[in-house]
C-alpha cells in the first residue's frame, strides 16, 4: 500500500491526503498538550475516545442543519472530513466562569454567567493564540463581516444543542472551543463547523459533583484522564457499560495479546 501523503500535524491531530479530491483523512492521536503546548503528555486511547465522541456529535449537529466537514469515521482513529479553508480564528463560546475567563475578571470558577459569551482568539501558537476583537477581524481580513454574522449564529445553534445534549447525560456543558472553515464553490464561499468536538476542547463538570470530565484533568494535574474521557462516552451511550474492556489502547492491547 501506498504510503498517504501527510498534509499537516498539529497538536492533537494529523491530516493526510484523501481519497478523493476536497477529502482529507483526519488521525487523533494520543498526545496531550496545554498552556500552548508548553504542557505536553500523553493520554493513552485519547484518540479512539475523541474521534468517537467528535464522530457522535457532528453526526447530530448534521441532523439538525449544522453544515460540518464530518463526512464518516473510518476506523478506530480516523475520519474521512472535506478538506476547508481553516479561519484563523478560534471561537470560545462560554456559559459558565472558568479557565482564563475566571483568571482574567476575577469572577469564582463555576459562576453561571448571565448570558452566552462568544470570545474569539487568533489561531497562533508563537503568540499564545491572543485574543482579539471584531476590530481585529476586520481590519486584518481574517473573514468577513457576513462570514463573522455566520460562524457567531452556528456558534449559538451548536451550544443550545450541546447543552442539552449533555445535560441530558448529566453533564454541564461550562465552556468549548470550535474552528470553522471555507468550503469554495466557484467564487463563493461557504462557512461550515471543522475540527472536533470532545473532552479536549470543551469544559465538561458532573452536574451533581462537578467533577472534571475533561482536559483539565491533565492541564491540573489532577489524574484519571482516561476514565474521565471514558466516562463521557459511556454517558453518551458509546461505550458500553464495564467499557473499559474495550481497545482504548493498541499498545497494551498487543501486550496482553503476547504480540
Amino acid at each position: 500500500m501506498a504510503r498517504r501523503r501527510q498534509i499537516y500535524e498539529g497538536k492533537a491531530k494529523i491530516l493526510y491526503e484523501g481519497p478523493e479530491p476536497g477529502t482529507l483523512i483526519q488521525y487523533f492521536k494520543d498526545d496531550a498538550t496545554a498552556f500552548n503546548a508548553q504542557k505536553k503528555g500523553t493520554i493513552n486511547g485519547k484518540g479512539v475516545l475523541n474521534n468517537r465522541i467528535s464522530e457522535h456529535v457532528f453526526t447530530l449537529l448534521s441532523h439538525i442543519g449544522v453544515p460540518t466537514h464530518f463526512i464518516r469515521r473510518l476506523n478506530m482513529r480516523e475520519q474521512l472530513i472535506r478538506q476547508v479553508e481553516i479561519v484563523p480564528i478560534e471561537v470560545v463560546v462560554r456559559n459558565v466562569a472558568a479557565g482564563s475567563l475566571a483568571k482574567r475578571l476575577g469572577i469564582e470558577e463555576g459562576t453561571q454567567l448571565p448570558r452566552t459569551i462568544i470570545e474569539y482568539y487568533y489561531k497562533d501558537d508563537a503568540l499564545g493564540d491572543p485574543m482579539i476583537s471584531d476590530e481585529h477581524i476586520a481590519a486584518f481580513g481574517w473573514a468577513s463581516q457576513d462570514e463573522m454574522h455566520d460562524i457567531a449564529d452556528l456558534a449559538i445553534r451548536v451550544n443550545d444543542f450541546l447543552c442539552g445534549l449533555f445535560a441530558g447525560v448529566g453533564i454541564r456543558l461550562v465552556d468549548f472551543k470550535l474552528e470553522f472553515g471555507r468550503i469554495w464553490d466557484n467564487d463563493y464561499g461557504r462557512i461550515i463547523l471543522a475540527d472536533e468536538i470532545s473532552p479536549d476542547g470543551c469544559r465538561l463538570w458532573d452536574m451533581q459533583t462537578n467533577e472534571k470530565l475533561d482536559k483539565d484533568r491533565f492541564r491540573q494535574d489532577l489524574g484519571g484522564e482516561v476514565e474521565a474521557y471514558q466516562e463521557v462516552a459511556r454517558r453518551l451511550g458509546l461505550l458500553p457499560e464495564g467499557g473499559e474492556t474495550a481497545v482504548l489502547d493498541m499498545e497494551s492491547h498487543r501486550k496482553r495479546r503476547g504480540k
